[in-house]
């Protein structure tokens, strides 16, 4: 168990095998009874909302599930209005609360959607896949997309808890499994050389899931820290984003599920850092090193189908922009990074298609 102690709020993160079947005895130490909104999407339900349900209910709470259809599409304005309208016809008033069940799609616009509810209802994340686990479920950002840029709108928000049931793994399809290995790369390129070196000695995808638990806390422990120091993102938290300014780029112009955000983060560390090492911004071999553990467990490499004029045009409406300055997150070493400003303009530099 690890324990986010913020200064207004502090919440535990559980991971545990089979821990779905105690959720409500883990909601009912921390809420009274009350409504409960389990809100997922047409794939987890059928393989989870009724184990958590029953728990829940079981536990002394009145439960409603509200389902959205799976995949990056749902993560919209269009989706939390319909929440809201599920949560006033189901009589949720600021004393009830929200689960987010299900992937960081899920997790984002369950959190969003239960921020802005009534100016805030509470909520916890249970994230079925190993992307949520290990990122976007711990920290408190909330965003939906829009067409301008991804994650444009939104709020920060904490969970009152998050479990994480290493048994849901299980089902997770191949693909998924890799896009969150692409976060658990990032956090141990920038902040955890011992984290790195374990990924060093694991062969494949079938051998990180064979250690998930243990892999699952240590990338935890990353963000933990940086969030803890850095709460609402002014400072340091910046190098969470690590890949993300392009690799947001490239979610958005494939359209939004036809590139994960895994193997965006994945091609955006590599870009991001190959341009990084020739300009002797970080260290020489880094992205050969990088190179290597990003194809050991099979995400992508190659950016010869990526658009360069587009990718500008979307990152220019991203919101890490600042005036005409842009904050890139570079490796001082392999487990150490660093913030690096530049114009907007020498962007392009680091966009163009290169063979990796």
């Amino acid at each position: 168990m690890l324990t986010v102690s913020l200064k207004d709020h502090q919440y535990e993160i559980i991971v545990k095998k089979g821990c779905l079947e105690e959720a409500g005895d883990f909601l009912a130490k921390i809420w009274q009874p009350q409504r409960v909104a389990i809100i997922t999407d047409d794939r987890v339900a059928p393989l989870y909302e009724e184990k958590v349900r029953q728990a829940v209910t079981t536990a002394g709470f009145e439960v409603v599930t509200h389902v959205v259809p799976e995949g990056e599409a749902s993560k919209s304005l269009a989706e939390a209005e319909k929440i809201y309208a599920f949560l006033a016809e189901s009589g949720f008033t600021r004393s009830d609360g929200v689960i987010a069940l299900g992937g960081g799609v899920i997790g984002d616009l369950a959190a969003f959607a239960a921020s802005t509810y009534m100016r805030g209802i509470h909520f916890i994340q249970i994230p079925t896949t190993l992307l949520a686990q290990v990122d976007s479920s711990i920290g408190g950002k909330t965003a939906v997309n829009t067409s301008n840029a991804k994650n444009l709108v939104g709020t920060f928000s904490q969970p009152d808890r998050v479990l994480i049931d290493t048994d849901v793994l299980e089902t997770l399809e191949i693909r998924r499994v890799r896009e969150g290995i692409a976060e658990i790369i990032k956090s141990a390129a920038i902040a955890d050389l011992a984290l790195w070196h374990y990924l060093e000695n694991l062969k494949d995808e079938t051998d990180l899931l064979a250690h998930a638990q243990y892999v699952i806390i240590e990338t935890l422990k990353v963000k933990q820290k940086v969030v803890e120091e850095d709460e609402f993102d002014n400072g340091n938290r910046l190098i969470l984003n690590f890949g993300h300014t392009i690799g947001h780029a490239i979610e958005k112009t494939a359209g939004y599920g036809v590139v994960s955000h895994g193997e965006g983060v994945a091609l955006g560390m590599l870009a991001i850092n190959q341009h990084a090492e020739k300009q002797g911004l970080t260290p020489a071999g880094s992205t050969l090193a990088l190179k290597a553990m990003i194809e050991k467990f099979h995400l992508p490499t190659s950016t010869e189908q990526w658009d360069e004029v587009a990718l500008f045009e979307a990152i220019t409406h991203d919101k890490k922009a600042r005036g005409n300055n842009l904050k890139l997150i570079l490796l001082e070493t392999i487990g150490k990074a660093k913030i690096h400003t530049v114009p907007i303009e020498e962007l392009k530099n680091y966009l163009h298609k290169e063979a990796l």
